[in-house]
């Protein structure tokens, strides 16, 4: 099976031995122009998973990411409609993989499923009984939902129906991360008790708990081919887990602050690692080493993010500034500066072309990566913005506020 899961990137799903397995293949260097047939041929002499009868369909995935590369992209976002999702505050908000469909988590205890086109409500997850906080779509497949509440335990919804599928109970304090693999046969917890536990989805059980923090668990994510996930904590350290023992890899110590943020590249070579020590990490993800450390910002680094190629990252801090680093050369391309206050959020769109930032000031932002230009505000929330994200095609963005409000932009 063949999937372009990402921007630049396609996997292939093969079954071994019964098992299902995944491999990725990258197409960093695609090019509008870049000869398509030639491109699979060339990929297919190196990757024997690639045969005669689903050539065809390869050409056709590299054909359409092509024409993603060349849309414009002096593209004014619009704001399509204000949603009073909530009674109370918002946490998150999240889209799925084609952007038909976006959740918003709340202190109100539910979490809410809308419809992008209409800006009309789906469904109302109930069933908590504190604040839901960590919200996720299973993408790229999009039909389940997992919410991760301040009351210890995890759900995981049909987001057809609405319907619970199941209660995954077992951490001893409130869970404030997850996340799906992208196989979609794992889910990930990470708890203010110092643990992340993985759940298979099917049977709703618990597969292992990852146990060595010594302090909460605030990030987690997995890597592209599912066997590995790394979580950090508030102890300063981010590990590396072997997703099918449970076992540890490697602890990437040097951050003299709690870690706020850390991601796998989309081949899964590097780490990125942001801290409250006001620095971001570069870490080489197979041995465990550090490549380097980005300084600049004045204050607490809150987010930071790789684009989709894993060329170049882009931080987000407590100083009202952003950046973006590139990996090869590990200097400082852009700076981002007008916000007024702390900058909560930062993504980078699907192109890795376009930065938005969500900020205290109560406005998010948008970026040319390369240079920094701010070339659009978007204004209108009334309270701080600590939420924001793109769809997959880049042009719709969502922005949750402490106002209550989502906002739907075009």
């Amino acid at each position: 099976i063949l999937k372009n899961y990402l921007f630049k990137g396609i996997i292939l799903e093969y079954v071994q031995d019964g098992e299902t397995k995944t491999r990725s293949i990258d197409l960093l260097d695609l090019r509008p122009d870049t000869d398509a047939t030639a491109l699979v041929e060339e990929i297919q002499n190196a990757e024997p998973l690639i045969t005669d009868s689903c050539k065809e369909h390869v050409i056709r995935l590299v054909q359409r990411l092509q024409e993603k590369l060349e849309e414009k992209e002096d593209h004014k976002f619009k704001l399509f409609k204000v949603l009073r999702a909530h009674t109370l505050p918002l946490t998150n908000v999240a889209f799925n993989k084609s952007g038909s469909r976006f959740i918003t988590g709340s202190y109100d205890r539910t979490c809410k499923v809308w419809d992008t086109l209409s800006g009309e409500e789906l469904h109302t997850l109930e069933g908590h009984g504190n604040v839901v906080y960590a919200i996720a779509f299973n993408n790229p497949y999009g039909d389940k939902i997992a919410t991760g509440s301040f009351d210890k335990t995890c759900k995981m919804w049909s987001t057809e129906t609405g319907k619970c599928y199941h209660t995954f109970r077992g951490h001893r304090a409130e869970i404030v991360c997850l996340s799906f693999n992208l196989q979609s046969t794992l889910l990930a917890t990470g708890s203010m008790d110092t643990t992340a536990k993985l759940w298979d989805i099917e049977k709703g059980e618990e597969i292992i708990t990852l146990s060595g923090h010594s302090a909460e668990i605030v990030a987690l994510s997995f890597n592209t081919t599912g066997d590995r996930i790394i979580t950090g904590s508030f102890d300063h350290t981010v590990v590396v887990w072997d997703v099918g023992t449970g076992r540890k890899l490697h602890i990437l110590i040097g951050h003299r602050g709690e870690i706020s943020s850390a991601h796998f590249n989309w081949d899964s070579s590097l780490i990125i690692t942001g801290s409250m020590d006001k620095t971001c990490m570069l870490w080489n993800a197979i041995a465990g080493t550090h490549i380097a450390t980005f300084t600049g910002h004045s204050d607490e680094i809150l987010d930071v993010c790789f684009d989709y190629a894993g060329q170049n990252i882009a931080t987000a801090s407590a100083d009202g500034s952003a950046r973006v680093y590139n990996v090869e050369t590990k200097k400082c391309i852009a700076k981002l500066e007008g916000h007024g206050c702390e900058i909560s959020k930062v993504v980078f769109n699907p192109k890795g072309n376009r930065i938005l930032t969500a900020s205290s000031d109560k406005t998010a932002r948008l970026w040319d990566a390369a240079t920094g230009y701010c070339f659009q505000i978007l204004e209108g929330h009334t309270d701080e913005i600590f939420s924001c994200a793109f769809n997959y095609k880049g042009d719709t963005i969502i922005t949750g506020s402490k106002d209550n409000t989502c906002r739907i932009w075009h």
